[in-house]
């Protein structure tokens, strides 16, 4: 699952266009600088996010507690996870 097919699959449908400029920007810089160094590192931190939106209930629980934590304020259930995500940094 750790194909640039897979990652982008596997990820929640509003995170498919920042999957899709990141890896176009790593595979940009990878082609200038001929080190794969940066694009696999892209990929692997995707392929985490993915793992972790691979049940979007518990990714929800997680963005919340951040956002909570970070915040310093709690966060309704009912909050939209963009809201959540924002305030967490994410």
């Amino acid at each position: 699952g750790a194909s640039p097919a897979a990652i982008r699959a596997a990820l929640l449908p509003e995170d498919r266009e920042r999957f899709d400029v990141a890896y176009e920007e790593a595979l940009a810089q990878a082609r200038e600088s001929l080190d794969l160094t940066e694009l696999f590192k892209r990929l692997e931190h995707w392929r985490r996010v993915a793992l972790l939106q691979s049940n979007p209930e518990d990714y929800r629980r997680v963005v919340r507690r951040a956002a909570e934590a970070l915040s310093g304020q709690p966060v309704p259930e009912d909050e939209p996870l963009e809201v959540s995500r924002t305030r967490a940094g994410l």
